[in-house]
């Protein structure tokens, strides 16, 4: 059954702090989850393609078994995992009304046109784990020329906590090398913005001083950005999908753990540094948040 993606998951509960690594042990039955919105993101996806491939879609020479791996994994699981959406005929997947051939085109790029989900691949270089292919319709105020080809420490490297040489780092480096390839794990981020489209490669990082603006109940959307991670078991690249949920924050006052939920987010925001509150593009925006996710609280 495709359920409603509105308020599906809200990590501003404190179930998983901003900064933090935070992976969780992931069900493999939970590795995708398509809901009622498939099509409008489908949609969306093929228009950015269409448009400015170069500009969603990269993919260095070596990488190619791991795109093939990801498609064949994902042709497997999806009509098996929900048949009531996706259905297998020869060469072709049906998603919906939608018929998309398995082949004709860059592996990863199939992969993605079936789910909602972006998707990116990391492979292991004598310099780390380096983006060496993704298929990114919606970025999150990023843009995938200025992340491809590069090691995980110097993506993070605007991220504060996660730069070259910090503990985070460390970590992750760790975790990747060590992750067993039927390990499935997940993790979060929040944001808000003033602008609920999926597609956002432009940046929202602020200065330490930047001024004050006006947001509102019914201008601000709570961006969610689900990542799972999974390491590929026949060619050890590590593939991340990456889904986009993009809630109006007057959603929130309808839910009956409003209050609860609100307050949590309150706690989240407060807790934020200025630099962390800078990166996320919140200096300008958070008092004017807070005082809104008060009012939801009532």
């Amino acid at each position: 059954m495709i359920r409603s993606s509105r308020m599906k998951h809200t990590p501003y509960d404190g179930s998983s702090k901003p900064f933090t690594i935070g992976l969780t042990q992931l069900d493999p039955d939970r590795w995708i989850e398509p809901d009622d919105q498939i099509q409008h993101y489908l949609n969306q996806k093929a228009h950015l393609l269409a448009q400015s491939r170069g500009a969603v879609f990269v993919a260095e020479d070596g990488t190619e078994q791991a795109q093939n791996e990801v498609l064949q994994i994902l042709s497997d699981y999806l009509p098996t995992r929900y048949p009531d959406i996706y259905c297998r005929q020869d060469n072709l997947m049906i998603v919906g009304g939608r018929r998309v051939a398995l082949s004709g085109d860059d592996a990863l790029v199939i992969a993605g046109s079936l789910i909602q989900d972006d998707l990116a691949i990391m492979q292991r270089s004598d310099r780390g784990w380096r983006l060496g292919a993704a298929y990114i319709a919606f970025p999150s105020s990023w843009s995938l020329a200025e992340k491809f080809g590069r090691t995980m420490d110097e993506i993070h490297a605007p991220v504060p906590g996660f730069g070259d040489g910090t503990r985070n780092a460390e970590l992750i480096a760790r975790m990747f090398d060590n992750l067993p390839p039927g390990r499935f794990v997940e993790r979060f981020n929040w944001a808000v913005n003033v602008d609920g489209s999926l597609h956002l490669p432009k940046s929202k990082s602020e200065s330490l001083s930047a001024t004050a603006t006006e947001l509102t109940e019914e201008s601000a959307f709570i961006r969610i950005e689900r990542q799972t991670l999974r390491k590929l078991p026949e060619t050890g690249a590590i593939v991340f999908t990456i889904r986009i949920y993009s809630d109006p924050l007057s959603l929130l006052r309808q839910r009956e753990d409003a209050a609860t939920l609100a307050l949590a987010f309150v706690e989240q925001l407060r807790a934020l540094d200025l630099p962390q509150a800078a990166y996320k593009g919140l200096v300008s925006k958070r008092d004017a948040l807070i005082s809104a996710l008060i009012s939801i609280a009532g």
